[in-house]
């Protein structure tokens, strides 16, 4: 069983930064931890992915260029910096681990683990 607590959110202007990071506990092997969002009134969103080796990341075509994902395995941790903050990025942020190997780690099926979330606020 794999427990996953965020952090860092919380209210920012646009055109601001901040980092998000993705506690996990627990032992399970996982290829993929994921970021996916959900805003108000939408369906949840993927958002970035990182590989167990972090050789391979992936990134939403809304993100790229302004969201980094990152992990430190030695703390069991993995990053989201996110730079240039827009309204629209408003949202909970969750991160998720898949179980296993998975073919496509932009969708959200491939993930069994899941955080509580955390909010992003950015104001215009």
């Amino acid at each position: 069983q794999v427990q996953l607590v965020e952090s860092g959110g919380g209210l920012v202007q646009a055109g601001g930064s901040l980092r998000l990071s993705c506690l996990a506990s627990g032992r399970a092997f996982s290829t993929y931890t994921g970021w996916f969002r959900r805003a108000p009134g939408k369906e949840r969103e993927f958002v970035a992915a990182v590989s167990l080796s972090s050789s391979t990341t992936y990134y939403a075509d809304s993100v790229n260029g302004r969201f980094t994902i990152s992990r430190d395995n030695a703390k069991n941790t993995v990053y989201l910096q996110m730079n240039s903050l827009k309204p629209e990025d408003t949202a909970v942020y969750s991160c998720a681990r898949t179980r296993g190997v998975v073919r496509t780690p932009q969708s959200s099926e491939g993930y069994t683990y899941w955080g509580q979330g955390t909010q992003v606020t950015v104001s215009s």
